[in-house]
């Protein structure tokens, strides 16, 4: 059992408050200590004082965009448009294609799990786009 002070570890303590912990728990505020000065020390290095949090609210105005009516349903109609597109492909192509822009999956991560060539990976996206093209162009 190892005694720890914990006014080190909790700032608001006005006084010291000694108590005996495992020897684990205090190999693991020690560690949280040092991830806490770490990410302080990296705010003071890069100069990052400022926070999107702050009340001019850069933040709300970055991050909720308003749209307006016709702009609502432009998109709308856009992701309508897209996911026919995407509908209208094979089976496969659909498929690569979804977990390539949609999941976020390499070429080669998909080669892998399906156990063929990137090269195959590769043109299959390419034909469905190329597919997703005509479609829209005949459709739309």
């Amino acid at each position: 059992m190892k005694r720890i002070n914990l006014r080190d570890y909790y700032p608001v303590n006005d006084s010291d408050i000694f108590v005996e912990v495992a020897a684990a728990v205090e190999d693991l505020l020690k560690k949280f200590r040092k991830k806490d000065h770490a990410y302080h020390e990296r705010r003071r290095v890069h100069k990052a004082y400022y926070s999107l949090d702050a009340d001019s609210g850069i933040e709300k105005n970055v991050v909720l965009l308003v749209l307006s009516p016709e702009e609502v349903h432009e998109r709308k109609m856009s992701n309508q448009e897209l996911y026919a597109a995407i509908n209208s492909l094979p089976e496969k192509q659909a498929k690569r294609l979804y977990a390539h822009f949609f999941m976020d999956m390499s070429k080669a991560q998909i080669a892998k799990i399906e156990g063929v060539n990137k090269s195959r990976i590769s043109r299959s996206i390419n034909q469905a786009l190329r597919n997703i093209e005509k479609f829209l162009k005949i459709n739309f």
